[in-house]
């Protein structure tokens, strides 16, 4: 008798470790499928169908077109907390060259661009990837907690404006209100094994703003009948840098960065106009109007010291509907969720980072904002093979960035490491039975 028990234990064991083998190799599939196969954003109808048929086919009840193509997957087992879980699923206008077997050779066109390679330059593939194996582990768990579980898969993150429209369309009648809201974001720079967490700030405020120098236009030969706007955009391009060394503390963190500037048709022409766009990061509220109201300042003024007759002073728009304000990570929660997280990851504390706040920008911020009473956190996934991050670190080949079309996820290991963290949060935040 005491054989056949220690005989079915080792099968049980056996078993486990097979399933769990095929569960990991079906995520890792997944990852693939998606990677190859990205949508930009406001695109993401295939993708959108896939997440549905994959928590559908978990027992979730699935609610679609949420906000564009937003898709909530709902599971309620029995009384508790209600925990929200959010993966983003828009490509980026970025043509692949990380030459791994599974890259993206789709092409496609954006509202507000041409023709370009598409591809998950930004991870979320990843993202869905470990949502999809978090959601699979449990159901496969239900006897183990209690509460109401809402996956949110969200388009349009990189264009800032997915959360909002999700947020308009009605999310939060569609959808219980939340006591805890989770995201992971990967990290470009961090080994995978690894996880890190930053209370508090995590991600910057952001604006784009558009300014519209405007000139007196002529000869080439002959500046001094006209009024040069490229020679006014220069000015107020260095200008500009003035309102973070000059202006702001150096306790706070600013970026104004002129991304784009076009001007002017040929050689020998001043020409009429020159348009500039900018982005304008920051945490705090008090700088971020610190800097739009220096932007316009600054263009005006400058426009006025050469000359330029009032009816012909810049413009200066402020995109107020892709406007984000800081993703902050509820502080007390974020202390929790560190010791979670080292206790679920095979490498213990060690697998858990504290990383400094970054000036990228993230639309999740405004779930949090939407329900101000709900924990908030985001914590990033480390993709890259740790001898790469040794190297690197040693003045070896640098690690490419997010967004850079060599970005190239280590996968397995990232999805395991993923999953089995954000399982272990969405485990704690949900109630015990």
């Amino acid at each position: 008798m005491t054989n056949g028990i220690k005989s079915l234990g080792v099968l049980l064991l056996l078993c486990i470790a097979v399933n769990a083998q095929d569960e990991a190799q079906r995520l890792l599939q997944l990852y693939k499928e998606l990677h190859a196969a990205p949508e930009l954003s406001q695109q993401e109808e295939k993708t959108a169908a896939r997440m549905a048929q994959e928590f559908r086919a978990l027992g979730y009840s699935i609610t679609e077109k949420i906000g564009g193509h937003g898709v909530l997957a709902l599971l309620e087992n029995g009384p508790g907390p209600v925990l929200w879980i959010r993966a983003d699923m828009d490509a980026l206008p970025v043509t692949e060259e990380t030459g791994v077997a599974w890259a993206s050779k789709v092409r496609a066109a954006s509202s507000a661009g041409p023709e370009s390679g598409v591809m998950h330059a930004c991870g979320h593939d990843m993202h869905m990837t470990v949502a999809v194996g978090t959601a699979a582990k449990l159901v496969a768990s239900k006897a183990h907690w209690s509460g109401t579980l809402m996956f949110l898969l969200q388009p349009a993150e990189e264009i800032g404006v997915g959360a909002k429209a999700m947020l308009a369309d009605g999310l939060l009648k569609r959808a219980p209100k939340p006591d805890t809201i989770l995201a992971q974001h990967v990290d470009a720079a961090v080994a995978t094994g690894q996880v890190s967490v930053t209370p508090g700030p995590i991600f910057a405020c952001v604006d784009s703003v558009d300014v519209v120098v405007r000139g007196v236009g002529g000869h080439g030969a002959y500046p001094h009948r006209a009024r040069d706007p490229v020679v006014l955009a220069a000015q107020m391009v260095l200008a500009f840098q003035t309102l973070v060394s000059r202006e702001n503390s150096p306790l706070d963190p600013a970026v104004v960065t002129v991304g784009s500037i076009h001007g002017g048709t040929k050689h020998n022409v001043i020409g009429e106009e020159v348009k500039m766009q900018l982005t304008v990061r920051c945490y705090d509220e008090r700088v971020r109007k610190q800097l739009l109201g220096g932007i316009k300042r600054i263009a005006e003024h400058t426009a006025r010291a050469a000359g330029m007759p009032e009816d012909r002073l810049p413009t200066v728009h402020v995109h107020e509907s892709e406007s984000l304000g800081a993703l902050v990570n509820t502080p007390e929660y974020a202390a929790h969720a560190t010791k979670v997280l080292a206790a679920a990851l095979p490498g213990g504390a060690a697998s858990v980072l504290c990383r400094a706040p970054e000036m990228g920008a993230e639309d999740f911020a405004l779930f949090g904002q939407a329900v101000a009473s709900a924990r908030l956190l985001m914590f990033r996934l480390g993709t890259i093979p740790p001898a790469r991050v040794a190297a690197a670190e040693q003045g070896g080949p640098p690690l490419p960035s997010i967004h850079s079309p060599r970005y190239a996820p280590d996968p397995a290991p990232s999805i395991a490491t993923g999953v089995t963290a954000m399982y272990a949060l969405a485990l704690d935040a949900l109630g015990k039975r």
